[in-house]
């Protein structure tokens, strides 16, 4: 009868008490419905005892109700223990729920799990802000907080604020030192250590070395500051900077000492800083026996490099080989995109896959596998010379090392060098038999030596050659920037630019980096006029590349083509300070300030432009017609003495000297410059006026010599003029030169140039002066841009 009851009271809806934390475990455990338990009558009798009365609770607290056990059995194997109420209020006969943790609780009510009804905790004791304890913890904690706030300065790059807040901590940890020295409390070693360590970090970081090397002594000195003892490499270090290498190698030492065997990555580091020492000292002997060390114990990339240039620096060729067997054999993973490819086609596995391919672990990865890469061509190229006869031979080993290592992708970009290594000797055939060889590998192989091919052939001018290897480099690979623009160069140089601009657009769509298609691409801007695109391109170049010479004056000379003086003057004043010998931007920065009307500034740069090229004839043109215009005809005559050392068969300077001879008021040097320049060009006319001239004025015997010359001359050229009146002006001077063939320079000269002479020198026949100092000769470009390399840039 009584199971029947407790079997019709059992239900297993987890849901009817809203309240229980724990109605996860109740789709386990039944419950029961203890609502009617104090009225059924079968479940009180069976709670009675053998004498007719209830049980008496064991352990009651006061004020809580009256709890009776109640041992019941449902089946085989389960048993429960069922507790009762006294006062008539139920309570959920559970294991696994405990008392007073309900919704209901946690919705407001206070938790009281035993019923005492104690109200709400009263709160903590107030702390006492006077008391010495608690202004001595609140300056800790402002300590802390300098410390923090100095590291957090210096690792955003604010390194005086970083100092600024050491130093304050420091202070403020001198005044918590002497506070607990005032109550007798122990000192705080770690605070005292972190301030000085701060402390002398941020006077390094601000190159105080100094007052660093002060800051770390207080920590190694005192012992209490166990760990100190290591600090002495940061003093190497310090004493390394300094290049005082002798202290350096001590204090590396003196710390390898104090630091265990347990600690060996940092022992490594520490011998690899005494090598480093010792190469700078030129002791690469022991710089080889820490190296050699720790090659045999715990390899990597960077000491074995620096093995590789102590064995090179005392010319041990097999140590070389050794060294560069060890350090390909550096365990190094270098397959870093394998791991990147989705074992399935997985939407969820590839989209995992793209979002940690670029993280910062990933771009760790491709960092570590260039520097191995850069490290191994770097140690090839250097030991290829000198480890066999011919670097040929050198190189052809270290391929094969290479080969034979997990680093085997590298031996194609020895052979490229190779050819590289070929180019610079000028050896231009062996060069293309190594680039060649590629033409049957891979693609991305191919592509690159089809691209260096194309580069040798453009440069060879073998423009069809350049083409046709510029075609199989793109086709072998299309997103290869450098042979798109090798093809843009090579349809350049052909005159169709519309064509080019497309490919060197190509180019940069693959890689926007490419400066080289950027800086042709505005060449070919220029050429199509197409100026303000032109000058788009350059001023991206300019944001790109920064302090380049071929850039800024493309940039000046746009401006100056646009009419904009001021600007081009402003531009190029950036050139001169990269460039600031450059005697044609010094020159040209002259010609714009002349025709700016600022002479003081024209004949400075001018002068500068002389100073360093003294065989410009525009410059010394312009300077000497400078100081005939100011009156300075003796410092004239210096400058065209040198225009006619420079062209000797040129009478028009020879002219110039004795015409500033004869405004000097120097006319006994005049006409002795007159004779000589006579004998030198016999059929002068204007010589021989001014001759004529000067011995009238002078009263000279010789007036009636050179004026019968002089007559001589005039009618001989009038006669030929009438006989050649009517041919072209080629057409006379070639007349002339067979008329007149022991003459040593064309008869073009003595008529040409009497007009030139006659214009510069204000004392002769029909004279003017000048109206410009700076005439351009129609020959020459303005920017010269023959030396400032205005050609195309090849890959």
């Amino acid at each position: 009868m009584f199971h029947r009851k407790m079997m019709q009271n059992v239900h297993l809806a987890p849901d009817a008490d809203e309240d229980d934390l724990y109605s996860g475990y109740n789709d386990y455990n039944p419950t029961f419905d203890t609502e009617d338990l104090e009225n059924d009558v079968a479940f009180q009798q069976a709670a009675r005892t053998s004498h007719g009365r209830r049980p008496s609770g064991t352990a009651k607290i006061p004020g809580t109700p009256t709890l009776r056990p109640l041992a019941t059995g449902f089946g085989v194997g389960f048993c429960s223990v069922v507790f009762l109420m006294t006062d008539g209020v139920a309570r959920p006969m559970t294991a696994v729920r405990a008392a007073g943790y309900t919704r209901a609780a946690m919705r407001g009510s206070p938790f009281d799990p035993l019923g005492q009804g104690r109200g709400p905790i009263p709160p903590l004791e107030a702390k006492n802000a006077d008391s010495a304890e608690e202004k001595i913890r609140q300056l800790e904690k402002k300590v802390n907080e300098l410390v923090e706030e100095s590291c957090v300065a210096n690792s955003c790059g604010d390194l005086k604020l970083a100092l600024e807040k050491a130093r304050e901590a420091g202070r403020k940890e001198r005044v918590l030192v002497r506070q607990r020295e005032q109550i007798a409390s122990p000192e705080n070693l770690d605070l005292t250590y972190s301030v000085l360590l701060n402390l002398a970090c941020q006077y390094a970081a601000n190159g105080m070395y100094a007052e660093a090397l002060n800051s770390y002594q207080v920590i190694v000195k005192n012992k209490l500051f166990t760990s100190g003892g290591r600090l002495k490499v940061n003093m190497g270090n310090i004493y390394l900077k300094q290049r005082n290498y002798s202290k350096a190698v001590k204090f590396y030492r003196m710390a390898l000492d104090q630091i265990p065997s347990v600690h060996k990555e940092m022992r490594i580091k520490i011998m690899e800083n005494i090598g480093v020492a010792f190469i700078k000292t030129g002791q690469y002997t022991d710089a080889i026996s820490s190296f050699e060390l720790i090659m045999s114990t715990s390899p990597n990339l960077k000491t074995g490099f620096n093995l590789i240039l102590c064995y090179f620096a005392i010319g041990n060729c097999e140590q070389m080989k050794k060294a560069f067997q060890k350090l390909i054999a550096v365990p190094c993973e270098v397959n870093y995109d394998d791991k990147y490819i989705s074992p399935n086609d997985d939407p969820h596995t590839n989209l995992l896959i793209e979002a940690i391919k670029n993280d910062s672990l990933g771009q760790m990865e491709r960092e570590r596998k260039s520097m191995a890469e850069e490290y191994i061509m770097t140690a090839a190229k250097l030991i290829a010379p000198v480890i066999e006869t011919s670097f040929a031979v050198g190189y052809d080993w270290c391929v094969e090392a290479v080969k034979t290592s997990q680093y085997v992708e590298l031996a194609n970009d020895l052979e490229i060098n190779k050819a590289t290594t070929y180019l610079r000797q000028q050896d231009f055939k062996q060069a293309l038999e190594t680039l060649k060889m590629f033409e049957q590998k891979d693609s991305n192989v191919k592509s690159a030596a089809a691209t260096n091919l194309s580069f040798l052939y453009y440069l060879e001018n073998e423009l069809a050659q350049a083409a046709n290897y510029a075609d199989l480099a793109v086709i072998s690979d299309r997103y290869n920037p450098a042979a798109l623009t090798n093809k843009g160069n090579t349809i350049f140089a052909k005159g169709d630019y519309e064509k080019a601009a497309e490919f060197y657009k190509e180019a940069l769509g693959n890689d926007s980096s490419c400066t080289e298609a950027l800086y042709n691409l505005g060449l070919t801007y220029k050429k199509l006029n197409r100026i303000d695109e032109a000058l788009d391109c350059f001023l991206k170049l300019h944001a790109i590349l920064g302090n380049s010479a071929q850039v800024l004056h493309q940039i000046a000379n746009i401006y100056e083509i646009m009419g904009d003086p001021n600007q081009a003057i402003e531009w190029l004043l950036q050139l001169i300070s990269v460039v600031p010998t450059d005697p044609h931007v010094l020159s040209k920065l002259g010609k714009l300030y002349d025709n700016e009307g600022d002479k003081s500034q024209a004949f400075h740069y001018y002068c500068e432009s002389y100073r360093y090229f003294p065989s410009n004839i525009e410059v010394i043109e312009w300077l000497g017609a400078y100081y005939i215009d100011t009156q300075f005809c003796e410092k004239a005559i210096e400058y065209f003495e040198r225009a006619a050392l420079i062209l000797p068969t040129q009478e028009k300077w020879h002219l110039m000297v004795a015409s500033c001879y004869r405004r000097s008021g120097n006319y006994q040097k005049a006409l002795e410059k007159y004779k000589v320049i006579h004998r030198k060009f016999p059929e002068n006319i204007e010589c021989l006026r001014f001759l004529v001239h000067l011995c009238t004025d002078m009263g000279m015997k010789e007036v009636q010599e050179y004026t019968t010359k002089l007559k001589k001359v005039e009618k001989l050229k009038e006669v030929r003029e009438q006989v050649n009146g009517g041919g072209t002006k080629g057409e006379r001077l070639n007349a002339r030169l067979k008329a007149f063939p022991e003459t040593s320079e064309p008869y073009e000269s003595s008529v040409c140039k009497e007009i030139d002479v006659s214009y510069i020198d204000p004392l002769g026949p029909q004279a003017e002066r000048p109206k410009t100092a700076a005439r351009k000769r129609a020959e020459e470009d303005d920017f010269a841009d023959e030396e400032l390399g205005d050609d195309m840039l090849p890959e």
